[in-house]
């Protein structure tokens, strides 16, 4: 085979690749889908994926005196911060299971304990109840407490909002969980009297040596 032969086979070969690359950024343009201007179903509060992998640990806070905030909570308020809860869970007395368990009577119910749902392993380890201590832990970040929890929601970060919520959640049962009585107040913490003193002290604290009496250096004149 002379070179004119090797010459129009090698040219039909870059010929074929510059067709195919032209053919793949014509085809690119003409069906470039552009993303929508609007999802078409969002789940608030979704967790996305970080390239760290798993949940940053929130900072740990201080539990709220539920006798104190219980009968101050905004029950509307809180039926509003439900409705993110609505997407997955049913809230109905009798009501199905979603994609996560029905959430009537979830106020002191143990953890769990729904016979009709399939929990994760990580959430059926564990059967204590669900007090308002733990709820208010779990909305938080409900990764953070149960790892390897089936439910991608990523937490409540206002503590008012749970709050809010675990009130209006407390509602939706047929005997709501008793409200604990208010913690007592702290007791005060005794004001330190500064000590007094009648003694006039010096700069350095020691006390002053009272002035002596002035003498003229004069003696009497003697008797005659």
């Amino acid at each position: 085979m002379d070179s004119f032969e090797w010459n129009k086979i090698i040219g039909a070969v870059l010929g074929t690749l510059l067709f195919v690359v032209v053919l793949k950024i014509a085809t690119g343009a003409i069906f470039e889908v552009p993303p929508p201007a609007k999802p078409g179903y969002v789940v608030e509060g979704v967790q996305e994926a970080s390239s760290g992998g798993g949940a940053t640990a929130p900072v740990e806070e201080a539990l709220p005196d539920w006798g104190t905030v219980l009968p101050k909570a905004d029950l509307a308020a809180g039926k509003d911060v439900s409705t993110r809860c609505e997407q997955c869970h049913d809230l109905s007395k009798g009501g199905p299971d979603k994609i996560g368990p029905n959430l009537w009577g979830v106020v002191g119910r143990a953890r769990a304990s729904r016979a009709s749902f399939s929990y994760s392993s990580a959430m059926a380890s564990n059967h204590d109840v669900w007090d308002f201590d733990k709820l208010f832990r779990y909305l938080k970040s409900p990764q953070t407490m149960v790892p390897g929890t089936k439910m991608t929601f990523a937490g409540l970060p206002s503590a008012a909002q749970r709050i809010n919520l675990i009130a209006y959640l407390r509602t939706l049962s047929d005997s709501p969980m008793a409200i604990p009585a208010p913690k007592p107040a702290a007791p005060a913490a005794p004001v330190k009297a500064a000590a007094t003193s009648n003694a006039t002290t010096t700069p350095t604290g020691k006390p002053a040596t009272p002035p002596a009496t002035p003498t003229t250096g004069v003696s009497n004149p003697p008797k005659k």
